[in-house]
């Protein structure tokens, strides 16, 4: 098992000692985030795209250390940044 921060740790024993609760509106996110993934993972475009192979072997390294297929990596590299949520670092 991975190494848990403090946060995942509290949040760990909370969920072992049975104190954590359903939300009132649980059924309601729930429903809203598969809307999201499907939306997220629905593939209705194709594109071809030059990279050096550098780049190329450099990602097919990362998706396989997380034991998904680069085109995968690449899929979501490009929507977390069209949606904000990755950004160039300062340096």
């Amino acid at each position: 098992m991975n190494k848990l921060d403090q946060e995942e740790r509290e949040i760990l024993e909370a969920f072992l000692s049975g104190n954590v609760k359903r939300s009132k509106d649980a059924a309601e996110t729930q429903e809203r985030h598969q809307e999201y993934a499907q939306a997220m993972f629905r593939k209705d475009a194709r594109i071809n795209i030059r990279l050096p192979s550098k780049d190329l072997r450099g990602l097919q390294k990362k998706a396989l250390a997380e034991g998904i297929p680069y085109q995968t990596l690449i899929a979501s590299i490009l929507h977390k940044y069209v949606e904000g949520r990755l950004h160039e670092d300062g340096g």
